[in-house]
Protein backbone atom coordinates (compact mmCIF):
# COMPACT_ATOMS: atom_id res chain seq x y z
CA UNK A 1 0.00 0.00 0.00
CA UNK A 2 0.91 3.48 -0.92
CA UNK A 3 0.84 6.20 2.02
CA UNK A 4 0.62 8.69 -0.76
CA UNK A 5 -3.23 8.34 -0.49
CA UNK A 6 -3.90 11.33 -2.29
CA UNK A 7 -1.44 9.95 -5.55
CA UNK A 8 -3.77 6.71 -5.34
CA UNK A 9 -6.99 8.75 -5.78
CA UNK A 10 -8.41 9.38 -7.83
CA UNK A 11 -5.52 8.90 -10.72
CA UNK A 12 -5.70 5.04 -10.07
CA UNK A 13 -9.17 5.06 -10.74
CA UNK A 14 -10.19 2.98 -13.70
CA UNK A 15 -13.03 4.66 -16.28
CA UNK A 16 -15.22 2.12 -15.66
CA UNK A 17 -14.53 -1.58 -14.16
CA UNK A 18 -14.46 -3.30 -10.42
CA UNK A 19 -11.96 -2.46 -8.15
CA UNK A 20 -11.06 -3.37 -4.60
CA UNK A 21 -10.21 -0.45 -2.87
CA UNK A 22 -7.53 -1.64 0.66
CA UNK A 23 -6.50 1.16 3.02
CA UNK A 24 -5.45 1.13 6.55
CA UNK A 25 -7.82 3.83 8.50
CA UNK A 26 -6.37 6.12 11.96
CA UNK A 27 -6.04 3.04 13.98
CA UNK A 28 -4.18 0.86 12.18
CA UNK A 29 -7.26 -1.69 10.80
CA UNK A 30 -6.88 -2.58 7.65
CA UNK A 31 -9.96 -2.28 5.34
CA UNK A 32 -11.66 -3.34 2.15
CA UNK A 33 -14.29 -2.31 -0.37
CA UNK A 34 -15.15 -3.62 -3.90
CA UNK A 35 -17.13 -0.56 -5.85
CA UNK A 36 -17.41 -0.43 -9.98
CA UNK A 37 -17.42 3.23 -11.79
CA UNK A 38 -20.98 4.49 -10.12
CA UNK A 39 -19.00 3.80 -6.26
CA UNK A 40 -16.36 5.58 -6.93
CA UNK A 41 -17.31 8.34 -5.24
CA UNK A 42 -18.22 6.89 -1.86
CA UNK A 43 -15.04 5.01 -1.94
CA UNK A 44 -12.87 7.84 -2.33
CA UNK A 45 -14.18 9.24 0.33
CA UNK A 46 -14.16 6.29 2.65
CA UNK A 47 -10.31 6.43 2.03
CA UNK A 48 -9.50 9.93 1.70
CA UNK A 49 -8.51 9.97 5.41
CA UNK A 50 -6.60 6.60 5.36
CA UNK A 51 -2.65 6.37 6.38
CA UNK A 52 -1.72 4.03 3.57
CA UNK A 53 -4.45 2.34 0.46
CA UNK A 54 -4.39 0.65 -2.61
CA UNK A 55 -6.32 -0.06 -5.39
CA UNK A 56 -6.38 -3.46 -6.83
CA UNK A 57 -7.99 -5.14 -9.85
CA UNK A 58 -10.49 -7.60 -9.81
CA UNK A 59 -9.57 -9.17 -13.10
CA UNK A 60 -7.60 -11.83 -13.18
CA UNK A 61 -5.39 -11.03 -15.56
CA UNK A 62 -4.46 -7.58 -13.73
CA UNK A 63 -4.85 -9.08 -10.01
CA UNK A 64 -1.51 -8.45 -7.93
CA UNK A 65 -2.45 -9.28 -4.51
CA UNK A 66 -0.71 -7.14 -1.94
CA UNK A 67 0.73 -10.43 0.46
CA UNK A 68 0.94 -13.82 0.91
CA UNK A 69 1.01 -15.10 4.69
CA UNK A 70 -0.74 -17.78 6.86
CA UNK A 71 -1.13 -17.24 10.57
CA UNK A 72 -0.80 -20.19 13.58
CA UNK A 73 -4.06 -21.04 15.69
CA UNK A 74 -3.99 -20.22 19.80
CA UNK A 75 -1.98 -23.48 19.89
CA UNK A 76 0.38 -22.40 17.97
CA UNK A 77 -0.17 -25.05 14.60
CA UNK A 78 0.06 -24.07 11.55
CA UNK A 79 -3.35 -25.99 9.41
CA UNK A 80 -2.87 -24.16 6.20
CA UNK A 81 -4.16 -26.93 3.69
CA UNK A 82 -3.48 -24.60 0.55
CA UNK A 83 -0.66 -23.42 -1.45
CA UNK A 84 -1.20 -19.65 -2.56
CA UNK A 85 0.91 -17.82 -5.13
CA UNK A 86 3.54 -15.74 -4.57
CA UNK A 87 3.06 -12.04 -4.95
CA UNK A 88 5.86 -10.03 -6.35
CA UNK A 89 7.55 -8.62 -3.21
CA UNK A 90 7.52 -12.24 -2.04
CA UNK A 91 9.70 -13.60 -4.65
CA UNK A 92 11.74 -10.31 -4.25
CA UNK A 93 12.21 -11.02 0.00
CA UNK A 94 13.31 -14.75 -0.73
CA UNK A 95 15.49 -13.90 -3.68
CA UNK A 96 17.78 -11.68 -1.17
CA UNK A 97 17.83 -14.14 1.24
CA UNK A 98 19.07 -16.50 -0.39
CA UNK A 99 23.07 -17.49 0.48
CA UNK A 100 24.85 -16.28 -2.08
CA UNK A 101 27.40 -18.70 -3.53
CA UNK A 102 30.90 -17.41 -4.36
CA UNK A 103 33.29 -19.20 -6.68
CA UNK A 104 36.00 -20.73 -4.73
CA UNK A 105 39.88 -21.13 -6.11
CA UNK A 106 39.97 -23.37 -9.25
CA UNK A 107 41.27 -26.46 -9.08
CA UNK A 108 44.96 -26.82 -11.11
CA UNK A 109 45.62 -29.25 -13.35
CA UNK A 110 48.65 -30.77 -13.37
Amino acid sequence: MSSGVDAVLPDDLPAEGLVEGVWQDEDGDINSAVADEDQFPELTARMSSARAAALLSLYADDRAPLLTAVMPDNGGVLRARWRTEPTPDDLDWSRSRRPRLRPGPRPRHR
